[in-house]
């Protein structure tokens, strides 16, 4: 099994924009390219009140842990998870400084509502995949809070969904060893990108790979 140095790890939230949208993903991964809309700020805000690694809760026989760093060797990725349940159970594992057994469950916090897409569920899945790989451990399980619905919504991490979370990390980190940015692919998700001026996909869709190469053209003329 191959292991990444921690130098090569890439950010595991990247898996979203990857699945978005490719190139979206080279723009911000690559080109550290960004820009901020009101879906970007919505989620930020979101993110914010889910996020406080300084105040663990206990509910019950469940640990609360907000704002979880995670990492994986083989997969090169690393991020943080906005919480994690610990849940008492047999088949979990020890803590420290805790009795009994817990099961880690990864809750991702999103502002909107489900997407008929799936990069929502690539993003919690591997967020489990870290988990157990950190704690040698098994996760079935895990949710999607979404913010206009007020409820979570449960994830089943199946053996394909787990295959698709591990191609697209070898994809992204090929594509960003050759620090390429791929093509553009006009599409309806082009309307709610907040990327779509630098990305610029009439100009770029036939004549140019990269940003970078639209300015470079530009200055030259």
């Amino acid at each position: 099994m191959n292991c990444f140095n921690e130098d090569d790890y890439l950010l595991l939230s990247g898996i979203q924009h990857f699945a978005f949208c490719r190139r979206q993903w080279a723009l911000i991964h690559i080109e550290q390219q960004w820009a901020e809309n009101l879906r970007t700020i919505e989620g930020e805000i979101l993110h914010e009140k889910a996020h406080n690694p300084y105040h663990p809760e206990k509910r019950g026989d469940i640990i609360v842990s907000r704002g979880m760093p995670i990492f994986s060797r083989t997969m090169g990725v690393n991020g943080v998870c906005d919480i994690v349940e610990f849940h008492k159970d047999t088949s979990g594992v020890s803590l420290f400084g805790r009795t009994g057994l817990y099961l880690p469950i990864p809750i991702e916090y999103k502002r909107g509502s489900p997407k008929e897409t799936n990069e929502d569920v690539l993003q919690i899945t591997a967020q489990a995949m870290c988990l157990e790989e950190m704690m040698i451990c098994n996760i079935p399980e895990g949710f999607l809070f979404y913010g206009e619905i007020n409820r979570r919504i449960k994830v089943c991490f199946n053996e394909t969904i787990r295959n698709q979370v591990s191609s697209m990390f070898n994809e992204m980190h090929e594509l960003y060893n050759r620090q390429y940015t791929p093509k553009v692919k006009v599409g309806k998700h082009c309307r709610s990108c907040s990327l779509a001026n630098y990305c610029l996909p009439k100009l770029c869709k036939n004549k140019y790979k990269s940003v970078a190469g639209y300015i470079n053209n530009y200055v030259e003329e």
